[in-house]
């Protein structure tokens, strides 16, 4: 009799203690090391010394991603018939020129006024302000986590997060105005930022100089398409202009009807003034975003009660205002209806946004939704809330959610002359009050000269509570108006009038608005990796990742307790078998310890794992281990399969795969 126990004999299911998770302190230095080791991602170029915020994903790393792309298409295109794109990179300088995003795409940038070193205004306050807190902390003897480094960085280059405490005690007054100023950092402009750097004297923290001025740096990669180099383009900052420009054909997709919605996953671009924390601010990235298409009188979404009861964690702007972080926990539901969140379809995406992260992995404790501030708002955007994610480098944002209104599709309409607008036949005519626009066309030529014509088009797009605001500041003597090319134009009574007038309509007419949901597809999962790792209590060095079966590269070990020649045959004809399947499945048939091998695929994610041993080639069974308790199932090979094909599926848990095979006790003999 030949007992086949070894492979699991450790682990019998009857036996597990509960699951604890938190034994060890969260260790950064060591997910790093096995992030670097297990070649989830590396800088680019490592071998010529790499460029600061570039990275290739390694085999983990890319599954991982391209799991994380796999669910969120199901999630948001199948499940809620999204149009899908994929447009171009390199984007015609005109379309960016008209989206704001030449003249606007901008970070504030200071320099050391004697090394020349470059600094994000906004990070740079924030690193200062946050050390001086930190050594007030100290001084007053309060205990302070330690400063989280990057591997591996070089200490001149550090700006954020890394500036060295000194144990200093402030005034209560100095602390208050502090973690005043933090709480609104989002919300300065450079000439703020500024003034900020000059108040409280914030120098650079590694030579202790002055800081210049803050000044815009724009973002974009500039290129020049073909030889001639007299057709300019950048490569894309985002991909929502892909959609915009392509309204028409996706409206006529849609036979004409809103509402509906497109998406699109590809690479957008930003050269990043200091690119640091990894994957969370760097200048090539991937992004997965939605424009949902919506009447501007008729913001209800159909699925909405599907979501209303989601909980939410709530940063809204007025307390950041005030200076303070407290959030607040509230459904999408009474957050729609007392107006803190602007509308149903806005609402609506936050709730799904919110499922989402939390099916992949992400810690709803560790995530928040932050309303933009006044400052941080575009002119044009009717409500915007961030879902920040915490990480050991803070609270970042990882996904975006805007009711852009209909600016985007309104100023490509005026540039082109095309017009990107829904038609909507009324069965019964309706007497409708508009506002008509007049020019006085000589005096407004003559003084607009070649941008007459862009102004005119301009204020003839706009709807009517756009054109019931400047007809009530031409009252008072004159208006602004911001036309495509990012400028604003002053016009007067004399040149402009806006008189109400009464028409029957039959067909309605209208721009619609878009909601724009954006995500940072890297941020996400660097996020996630930090969420799903921790250490068996019994042993620190044991680092396991719990990342879900929906999103983990690997769904299934498969290993032997032996280098038996038949034995190692039977675990790669498994593994075919579940390859057809579509199940990833990684085979293990070193001559390591079975415990060794289940230690190396814990530390990639890896949920499920078999054991193949003796037994299995005269019963035809094989355990099943499940990766965070380590409990394990028997059975039949080919149910065995069927349960993990279940599993990854998310047809069934592993209380369902419980009640499908039985219990492994330990020992599984071979009957002679």
């Amino acid at each position: 009799m030949v007992s086949a126990s070894a492979a699991s004999t450790s682990h019998p299911s009857e036996l597990q203690a509960p699951i604890n998770k938190t034994a060890h302190e969260f260790d950064k230095t060591t997910l790093d090391a096995l992030l670097a080791r297990r070649f989830f991602f590396a800088p680019a170029f490592e071998i010529y010394g790499g460029v600061a915020g570039l990275y290739d994903y390694g085999p983990t790393g890319s599954a991982l991603q391209a799991n994380i792309l796999d669910a969120w298409r199901k999630h948001y295109i199948i499940e809620e018939d999204m149009l899908e794109l994929d447009t171009t990179i390199m984007t015609l300088s005109d379309v960016l020129k008209t989206s704001g995003h030449v003249d606007k795409f901008a970070d504030w940038m200071c320099k050391d006024v004697q090394t020349g070193e470059i600094f994000r205004a906004d990070h740079l306050v924030e690193a200062v302000l946050e050390a001086r807190l930190k050594g007030d902390k100290e001084a007053r003897g309060v205990k302070e986590e330690a400063v989280v480094e990057e591997e591996g960085a070089d200490k001149k280059k550090k700006k954020k997060k890394n500036v060295k405490a000194v144990a200093i005690k402030l005034e209560d007054s100095a602390v208050a105005e502090y973690e005043n100023l933090l709480a609104q950092i989002d919300n300065y402009t450079g000439p703020e930022l500024g003034e900020i750097i000059r108040k409280h004297n914030i120098r650079n923290p590694d030579t202790g100089n002055e800081v210049s001025e803050p000044v815009e740096f724009n973002l974009m990669f500039e290129s020049n398409i073909g030889p001639t180099g007299q057709i300019k383009g950048y490569l894309r900052p985002e991909t929502a202009q892909g959609h915009f420009v392509n309204f028409a054909r996706l409206l006529e997709f849609n036979n004409g009807k809103v509402p509906f919605a497109s998406a699109q996953i590809g690479r957008s671009f930003r050269n990043e003034i200091a690119p640091r924390q990894g994957l969370l601010r760097v200048r090539e990235f991937t992004m997965a975003e939605i424009e949902h298409y919506v009447d501007p009188l008729d913001k209800k979404h159909a699925r909405f009660n599907e979501v209303k009861d989601v909980l939410l964690t709530l940063l809204p702007k007025d307390v950041q205002t005030e200076g303070r972080t407290e959030t607040t926990q509230m459904t999408v539901g009474d957050a729609v209806a007392k107006k803190i969140v602007d509308n149903e379809t806005l609402g609506y995406f936050l709730g799904r946004t919110q499922l989402f992260l939390e099916k992949i992995g992400i810690d709803p404790k560790r995530m928040r939704c932050r309303q933009h501030m006044a400052n941080e708002m575009a002119h044009y955007a009717a409500d915007c809330w961030d879902f920040e994610i915490q990480s050991s480098y803070g609270w970042i944002e990882c996904v975006g959610c805007a009711d852009r209104s209909a600016y985007d599709l309104t100023v490509h309409s005026v540039r082109t002359k095309q017009p990107l607008r829904v038609q909507q036949r009324l069965e019964t005519p309706v007497t409708v009050d508009k506002l008509e626009v007049t020019f006085d066309a000589k005096a407004f030529g003559m003084k607009f000269k070649k941008d007459a014509t862009m102004i005119k088009e301009t204020l003839l797009g706009l709807e009517k509570d756009k054109l019931q605001c400047i007809k009530d500041e031409l009252v008072n003597g004159s208006s602004s108006v911001k036309c495509s090319d990012g400028k604003s134009y002053d016009i007067t009574p004399d040149l402009v009038k806006i008189e109400p007038i009464t028409v029957t309509e039959h067909v309605r007419e209208f721009t619609p608005n878009v909601i724009e949901p954006s995500f940072g597809v890297g941020r996400i999962l660097y996020s996630l990796l930090e969420h799903s790792y921790w250490a068996r209590e019994q042993d620190k060095a044991r680092g396991v990742l719990s990342l879900p079966s929906v999103v983990a590269p690997i769904k299934c070990l498969i290993v032997t307790i032996s280098q038996d020649n038949e034995l190692r045959a039977k675990i790669h004809e498994i593994s075919r078998l579940m390859r057809k399947r579509g199940i990833a499945s990684r085979v293990d048939d070193s001559s390591a310890s079975i415990g060794k091998k289940y230690a190396r695929n814990d530390e990639l994610g890896t949920p499920f794992g078999c054991t193949v041993d003796f037994a299995s080639l005269k019963n035809g069974t094989i355990t099943l281990r499940e990766r965070d308790s380590t409990a394990q199932l028997i059975g039949k090979i080919e149910d065995v399969i069927d349960v993990v094909d279940a599993l990854v599926k998310g047809i069934i848990d592993w209380s369902g795969a419980s009640q499908k095979l039985e219990a492994y006790s330990g020992v599984q003999d071979v009957e002679e």
